[in-house]
């Protein structure tokens, strides 16, 4: 049995991010109500928490576009991090034209290794089209929920794709020597084969999830999905001889056309046995929160320790016995969410188990206040 464990961020302090001038929040694990106009700056502060899981945080925004303006003299966020063992420092900043730096307790370290710290999910009103649009932002959908659970899975892809741009430019070359391709689909395979595999495991524990919650949210039959003539073994045998097999075509297509990289996540919304692209923009986004609520419950199962969910703008799309219901359930997981939105009579279910604050917009900078609902 898992031990009941929590990782929690207590202190959020930020200068010069994006609107926020001067800005430090204490926190005590309670769910966390930021309400107030719009553009008033509430979804910095959760970009700034997305920020603490490794990637480039849920705008997927460069470094200097983060950059508070006119100063443009490079921004830095600083976090205490809370596990059962040990209180973590975390600094993140960026000089202009400068990539990103992180430190955690003083130690520069690749951002990769922020995931073995907090885990962190969010649901922002840009994954609305998520199963309109195309597959890449499913794919990182998918790689996100399963770094959730395997955080050596980002270190994983990152190096399989590093390999396959190499191979990727030997095929743009035209290098036909089968030497030069040998080594880095060895890589592929090896790190191909294991993404294949993380992510499968992670499907079904998600699948396996959304059959225990205390909220009315809709359940979705997740597959992976794959193009017309598109393979991906979970085999590093079978990638390797894959990828060997695929050159000729390849190299006509400038670009690899084998592996993980292609697939696609797709969901049947169960209660009407269709798939989720076809459903209402309404059943669309409740199948979201579903999936957002059965990661957090895996990992609470699985870890002991629920993530840090930030969910922007949700409740305003919810029904009043939904959004009560959305309420219960982070509080029964013990998650630290952090939930945006514009009107705090939106968020009153919470009563005192949430810690509010009113984002204010100034002619200096976006304000942050401590409130009450």
């Amino acid at each position: 049995m898992v031990r009941p464990s929590r990782h929690i961020i207590t202190s959020l302090r930020l200068s010069h991010f994006r609107s926020h001038h001067q800005v430090q929040i204490g926190l005590d694990g309670r769910p966390v109500v930021l309400f107030g106009a719009n553009g008033a700056g509430k979804t910095n502060i959760l970009e700034a928490v997305s920020l603490l899981s490794p990637g480039r945080g849920l705008r997927r925004a460069l470094a200097d576009d983060l950059i508070r303006r006119p100063e443009t003299i490079g921004w830095k966020i600083a976090a205490q991090v809370s596990t059962d063992a040990q209180v973590y420092e975390v600094d993140l900043k960026a000089e202009p034209g400068q990539p990103r730096q992180t430190r955690i307790d003083g130690k520069q370290l690749p951002q990769t290794a922020l995931a073995r710290l907090v885990r962190v999910l969010w649901l922002i009103p840009a994954m609305d089209r998520l199963w309109i649009e195309g597959a890449e932002g499913r794919r990182r959908f998918l790689d996100r929920a399963t770094m959730s659970f395997t955080p050596d899975h980002a270190e994983i892809t990152l190096a399989y794709e590093k390999a396959m741009r190499d191979r990727n430019r030997l095929l743009k070359d035209g290098v036909r020597d089968a030497h030069w391709y040998a080594a880095l689909e060895s890589q592929m395979a090896r790190f191909g084969a294991e993404i294949s595999l993380n992510r499968r495991n992670a499907l079904e524990v998600l699948q396996d999830a959304q059959q225990s919650t205390v909220a009315d949210f809709p359940t979705g039959a997740l597959s992976i999905s794959l193009p017309d003539g598109a393979v991906a073994p979970e085999n590093p045998d079978d990638l390797r001889a894959a990828l060997a097999e695929s050159r000729p075509r390849d190299m006509a297509a400038g670009r690899t056309l084998v592996g993980p990289h292609r697939v696609d996540l797709e969901a049947i919304f169960v209660r009407k046995d269709v798939p989720a692209k076809h459903c209402s923009t309404g059943e669309q986004k409740a199948l979201l929160i579903s999936l957002i609520l059965a990661n957090a419950r895996a990992l609470h199962a699985t870890t002991g320790a629920a993530p840090v969910l930030l969910l922007d703008e949700v409740a305003a799309h919810l029904d009043a016995e939904r959004r009560k219901a959305l309420y219960d359930e982070i509080t029964v997981l013990g998650a630290q969410a952090f939930l945006t939105g514009t009107d705090r009579n939106l968020f009153t279910d919470f009563g005192s188990r949430a810690a509010v604050y009113q984002v204010a917009e100034t002619e200096a900078a976006s304000l942050v206040e401590e409130a009450t609902l």
